[in-house]
């Protein structure tokens, strides 16, 4: 049986996969915030022996796998998206718990970012210069803006309107997405940032001069950037933001 031209038992083996890697999850937000390695012994003589199944992370995995080989079939793209998104739920889990960004995960993301750039320019030649150039640019747009913000920001607030973490973040991330996708995952994060800061300060659990970290709404536009046409994503944003007239 063949979905989407690709047999079942692909779309079998790729969800259990995905399990496995929401399982390892768990363990690298565990070990990051603490600089400890995540590749090492401990995760099978100790972790997996003691640690109790963390099935919301395993499904949430195992899912966007399964969605990855369905939207973009077996090529490079579903490979570094596979790369991509458990860096980016670690991301989300560690930043929402602790309010910070490990720097080794960053670190990866850009590692792993500049392997696909030239595995892209390789696996095509043609237009080998245009993809690279795009990625850099991505890179550059997604530093960029966040930086910019923070240093306006600091500098009309008196304090870091966002977290150098959340640069890093992005501009990690613009090693995998064009630079036209970080612009709209940008007003995306901040569009779900508002209507979040809205609804935490309505219900009154949280102050003004609080902090909510940012690093949440980074990743789940992501997730939706992933997925998502830029065409379909500028429609539905501009329909957004000109209250339909548009």
């Amino acid at each position: 049986m063949y979905i989407n031209d690709i047999h079942i038992l692909t779309y079998v083996f790729i969800g259990f996969l995905g399990l496995f890697v929401g399982q390892f999850i768990d363990w690298c937000n565990q070990r990051l915030p603490e600089y400890k390695k995540v590749f090492s012994k401990e995760f099978f003589t100790e972790y997996l022996k003691n640690c109790k199944p963390k099935y919301l992370l395993m499904t949430i995995v195992a899912v966007a796998y399964i969605a990855l080989l369905y939207c973009f079939g077996l090529k490079l793209a579903t490979v570094k998206y596979a790369v991509l998104i458990p860096m980016l739920i670690s991301s989300f889990c560690i930043d929402l718990k602790l309010q910070i960004i490990p720097n080794r995960l960053t670190l990866s993301m850009f590692e792993w970012g500049l392997i696909f750039t030239f595995l892209g320019v390789i696996l095509n030649v043609n237009v080998g210069i245009n993809l690279f150039i795009g990625n850099i640019l991505g890179m550059v747009v997604g530093a960029g803006i966040f930086l910019l913000i923070t240093l306006i920001g600091g500098a009309i607030a008196g304090k870091e309107a966002m977290g150098f973490g959340d640069v890093k973040l992005m501009g990690a991330m613009g090693l995998f997405f064009s630079w036209l996708d970080m612009i709209l995952i940008s007003v995306m994060a901040f569009l779900f940032a508002a209507i979040v800061s809205i609804g935490v300060l309505l219900l009154r659990k949280k102050k003004m001069d609080e902090y909510i970290p940012f690093g949440p709404f980074i990743v789940a536009a992501s997730m939706i950037s992933i997925y998502t046409p830029v065409a379909m994503l500028l429609k539905v944003l501009l329909k957004i933001f000109s209250l339909g007239m548009f």
